[in-house]
């Protein structure tokens, strides 16, 4: 196609989900021919007595692709600092108040579908057309499940991964992977033998493989007791995976099939009628937080609620993650009451 062919030109030959999705890419492509942006940053090392504090802000100074396309304007706005008023070197400054506090180290963010692309990119794993399966793959074998769009570990998944490193740790390395992939190349360009380059990869393959069946017993993933019988036939309830997450389901199977769905309680009320909040999950695996009292409270929110109300609209409050720091923020699309939260001392 052209890029002439802008979005407005060809969005009367198109429906609404066509034009957005053309509009999207159109955007994109267009700024990745565009020169990036320049911020002008600033950063002010103050001196309080036995104290030190730094205030560090950032404008910006030419707006370069992003005037086209913003990854996430959310986190575009994060990236962006406060603004300072004009300072000089060795100026007075009055301290009006010192509130000590104390902040933890906070572990490495989970992966959520961008990073782990990104970081597959980055350690040349695969190829663009391979990380699509690679996380259907994951989700589909429970070796992970989404929790407010990040990959959370299953105890299934631990084992896996425990497994393999012991018995194929070659395998694990991450310069394993981008090894083989320049080898792969390398034959494809009729640079390398193909036979050779299997070879040196399947006969230590095949030796590990050998050793792990010989030795690797049956994993069984033993399903913990619900703490309540089966309202059909009164034996122990227990709690199961499936395709759609954790549900309960009689220890008599197959003679007793009854099954119910776990409601995870979020330890959150209902910001419209007080009843609990419950962690819940579309087919697609998908989480989600609705009422309990529904249909008759269609509260319904992707983010976890907080219970608490937008100080500008009312609206209720949601908890978001963003570069692996949490805040507070409207669950109204047309407020942008956003607050930072702070963990506790």
């Amino acid at each position: 196609t052209s890029v002439a062919r802008d979005p407005e030109t060809v969005k009367p030959y198109l429906g609404r989900d066509q034009l957005r999705l053309y509009t999207l890419i159109w955007n994109r492509f267009l700024a990745s021919q565009m020169t990036p942006a320049v911020y002008d940053s600033v950063t002010v090392d103050i001196s309080a007595g036995e104290y030190g504090f730094r205030a560090t802000a950032s404008t910006l100074r030419f707006p370069g692709y992003l005037s086209v396309y913003q990854d996430s304007p959310a986190e575009e706005e994060e990236g962006r600092e406060g603004t300072l008023p004009p300072l000089e070197q060795g100026q007075a400054l009055e301290l009006k108040e010192l509130l000590p506090e104390q902040h933890f180290t906070q572990p490495p963010p989970r992966y959520t579908e961008a990073s782990l692309v990104k970081m597959l990119e980055e350690k040349n794993i695969g190829r663009p057309s391979t990380y699509a399966p690679i996380i259907e793959t994951i989700l589909r074998r429970n070796y992970v499940e989404r929790q407010n769009k990040q990959f959370v570990p299953t105890e299934l998944g631990f084992i896996v991964v425990d497994l393999l490193k012991e018995y194929f740790p070659e395998l694990m390395e991450v310069e394993f992977t981008a090894t083989l992939e320049e080898d792969l190349d390398r034959v494809e360009e009729g640079q390398a033998d193909w036979q050779q380059v299997v070879g040196e990869f399947y006969r230590p393959f095949s030796a590990s493989l050998a050793r792990a069946q010989s030795e690797v017993e049956k994993v069984e993933i033993h399903p913990e007791q619900a703490g309540k019988d089966c309202p059909q036939c009164g034996r122990p309830l227990l709690v199961r995976s499936g395709r759609f997450g954790k549900f309960l389901a009689c220890s008599g199977f197959p003679d007793c099939r009854y099954t119910e769905s776990v409601n995870e309680d979020t330890g959150v009320t209902c910001p419209r009628c007080g009843k609990p909040v419950v962690a819940l999950r579309t087919r697609k695996g998908r989480r989600f937080y609705g009422c309990q009292g529904y249909p008759e409270c269609d509260f319904r929110s992707w983010n976890l609620p907080t219970g608490k109300l937008c100080p500008l609209c009312q609206s209720p409050l949601v908890r978001r993650t963003s570069r692996g720091r949490q805040y507070l923020a409207c669950s109204s699309k047309d407020c942008s009451f956003r607050e930072e939260e702070h963990p506790d001392a």
